[in-house]
């Protein structure tokens, strides 16, 4: 289912990075025979055996090429590719989690840091190639003795997706301030065309759409969840730092924009969305790049484009929503871990790490990385490229809170307050079972 610029490659390790990057490049598969034998379990034919779990379906093939490839090229180890959709808490439960992951990050991932089961990464060179602004994605959610023990591989942006043609034929200009996203919308409905098309029956694509766009671009979504945490069990309904006081501006415009969604939203999903946007049904949709490439198998030659969302009159607080996508990680009780991190150092490679970042619609984490080229991103990508992004509200709310539920009803209603304060009574219960 989201490059950073040349200006934000940092400061004093700069040329530390893009030397390494260098060597990298030129050392090729080398490199790996360059770290040396490797100790660990090992097979018949002598080579450290080791389990590589990676759980996005659509990528196997891209990896399973890396592992052949990366298995012929020397002798010391031998990767086995695992795509079981397993729990990974329950490896973790069970003793026997994988030697290396490539993994979605998110809140349950984010457990395994807080809990410090993940080795140290910090030393490896190829933690220094990663965009500090990247980097601290992943402390947003959990850290752990200020070690670094997870490394962004993949970042998804999100935006608005937009009709070009239907915008040039009804001369709206894409809106940078929130009164200009107003008017467009108006725009399209008084000419017969649906504004923004919802799909509210399966629930996560109002959290991550409406909910995570409005909130980010008008609020600090990481600064606000770690004054929660700074508040533990004093959290108070109500108060300076609740939903219902930080949140009640962004989510009354949730529910404005929502009204302009097509009549039928209650009832149609997300492959709907996908057909509807694809035949030219309407002029905005709030979706991930995963979507463009369904869109495309409806209408190949639909002329596209992405924005952020504007929710203030000031063009400069858009942002976009992202995630990591693939983050790797090694648990530090893996017994081989001279051989995974071998094998990580490999993936980590620039050429290879963004090749697998162009091909997939998503942005390489590395500091001198190269833009996203497909030009249906390109309105997203000054966004990403100076940091201007957040990970989505919804996505720091744990799963034990029904919150896609709550916010289909509340776009349903219109009830805004009822969704806010539903929202701060489920945290101070969190709050008070996590004491």
């Amino acid at each position: 289912m989201d490059l950073l610029p040349r200006r934000l490659r940092g400061t004093g390790t700069r040329t530390d990075a893009v030397s390494r990057r260098t060597a990298l490049k030129l050392g090729g598969l080398g490199a790996v025979a360059a770290l040396g034998p490797v100790s660990g379990c090992s097979s018949g034919s002598g080579a450290t055996e080791i389990r590589f779990l990676m759980n996005k379906p659509e990528v196997v093939g891209y990896f399973r090429d890396l592992v052949d490839t990366y298995n012929a090229s020397q002798s010391d180890v031998n990767v086995f590719l695992d795509t079981t959709p397993t729990s990974i808490t329950a490896q973790f439960v069970r003793g026997a989690p994988p030697d290396l992951a490539c993994y979605n990050y998110n809140l349950e991932a984010s457990n395994f840091v807080r809990r410090g089961v993940l080795s140290d990464l910090s030393d490896l060179p190829e933690a220094d190639l990663i965009s500090p602004e990247v980097q601290d994605l992943v402390s947003q959610y959990a850290t752990f003795e200020s070690e670094t023990s997870v490394l962004p591989y993949s970042i998804t942006a999100a935006g608005v997706i937009y009709n070009k043609q239907l915008f040039e034929q009804h001369q709206v200009a894409v809106p940078t301030t929130w009164s200009e996203l107003i008017a467009a919308c108006e725009t399209f409905q008084a000419a017969g065309v649906t504004p923004i098309y919802s799909t509210y029956r399966e629930t996560w694509t109002i959290q991550q759409g409406l909910f995570d766009y409005t909130t980010g671009s008008s609020m600090d979504v990481a600064g606000f969840y770690q004054q929660l945490d700074e508040v533990g069990t004093d959290f108070e309904p109500g108060s300076e730092v609740s939903f219902s006081t930080v949140m009640a501006e962004p989510v009354s415009q949730m529910i404005e924009l929502a009204g302009y969604s097509n009549p039928d939203a209650a009832s149609r999903n997300y492959y709907d969305g996908n057909l509807a946007f694809g035949r030219g049904e309407a002029a905005m949709y709030m979706q991930g790049p995963w979507a463009l490439g369904e869109i495309a198998k409806i209408d190949p030659d639909l002329p596209v484009g992405t924005f952020a969302l504007p929710m203030t009159e000031d063009p400069a607080d858009a942002k976009v929503r992202v995630n990591l996508d693939l983050a790797l990680w090694i648990p530090r009780s893996a017994p081989n871990a001279d051989a995974s991190r071998a094998f990580l150092q490999y993936l980590m490679q620039p050429d290879i790490i963004d090749t697998y970042n162009v091909d997939n619609q998503a942005s390489s984490p590395l500091v001198d990385a190269e833009p996203q080229p497909d030009e249906r991103l390109a309105g997203l990508q000054p966004y990403v490229e100076e940091a201007r992004f957040f990970q989505g509200a919804g996505t720091y709310i744990p799963p034990t809170v029904p919150v896609g539920n709550y916010l289909q009803d509340a776009v349903l209603n219109g009830d805004a307050e009822g969704l806010l304060s539903t929202l701060d009574a489920d945290w101070r219960r969190l709050a008070l079972r996590s004491a």
